[in-house]
């Protein structure tokens, strides 16, 4: 699945916002191409400073609001500051490669972020236990993956959401929590950003988008991390929705590259405010 940076970040990229947007001075584009099933198609999507969508609204009670101590505003940076990266895994988990992202974590000493699907951690429990046991943290990716989703009602946005993490957090046992929400392809909107931080979800976006999802080649995923690590610290990779056997080989080289260049990992921010 393509995914679209909801941050936004593209190197001396600006647009001017949609008719249907509110005028202003907008931080980027990208396109959105979803795969993983039949009427898969591509769309844009406009992120601007101040948190409207290109619907032109706003999110309830303007940029900077918190719910439960938890912004709504989109998280990027990493809760070690500095130069940290954070790495999150996407769409699983999936019983053949998710444990040997584990496994290429633990050999790097690692945590990761895991955005799961609520009916994979309900068929794999032992996975997400797995996941919580080494020391990462979870994130709900709704129920469906429905990269559409940003155009369906409140109440339909609220129960991909809610669904989707009381199944992980189920499947997970032992109190864990679930402390992020990321929108499949990017279709947040200022609703569900509300409704994730409302129940303790911080909204998670990303930087660095290595395409893993098309298989472009092992080489192709670490140069693309290279070449985007500029645009920010959260790089996405995925677990689910196929074969992921690139993934995992660019996952090991760009964990050692990383080291090479002094840069560590950590945990994108729950609680600070918004972040450029």
């Amino acid at each position: 699945m393509t995914h679209t940076n909801e941050n936004g970040v593209r190197a001396g990229a600006a647009i001017v916002a949609s008719a249907v947007a509110v005028a202003a001075t907008v931080w980027g584009v990208a396109t959105l191409v979803e795969p993983g099933g039949a009427g898969a198609a591509s769309r844009q999507k406009v992120s601007q400073p101040n948190g409207t969508d290109n619907s032109g609204h706003g999110r309830a009670g303007g940029p900077g609001q918190q719910s439960q101590g938890i912004p709504e505003g989109m998280a990027h940076a990493s809760e070690s500051g500095g130069n940290a990266v954070n790495i999150t895994i996407d769409d699983g988990p999936d019983p053949r490669w998710t444990p040997e992202v584990l496994d290429v974590l633990r050999e790097h000493d690692v945590k990761a972020t895991f955005c799961m699907v609520g009916p994979r951690a309900k068929a794999h429990p032992d996975l997400v236990k797995k996941v919580v046991a080494a020391g990462h943290r979870l994130c709900d990716h709704t129920m469906d993956h429905d990269t559409a989703m940003d155009k369906k009602p409140v109440d339909y946005q609220e129960r991909q959401i809610l669904d989707a993490k009381k199944l992980i957090e189920e499947a997970a046992g032992n109190g864990a929590k679930v402390e992020y929400y990321r929108a499949p392809g990017g279709a947040f909107t200022p609703d569900s950003r509300r409704i994730a931080a409302a129940n303790g979800m911080r909204p998670l976006g990303w930087n660095v988008d290595t395409k893993d999802f098309e298989k472009p080649g092992t080489a192709a995923i670490v140069d693309a991390v290279k070449r985007e690590m500029g645009n920010g610290p959260t790089v996405l990779f995925h677990d689910g929705g196929g074969n992921r056997a690139q993934t995992v080989e660019a996952l090991d080289q760009v964990l050692a590259w990383l080291r090479e260049q002094g840069r560590p990992t950590g945990f994108p921010v729950r609680t600070a405010p918004d972040t450029p």
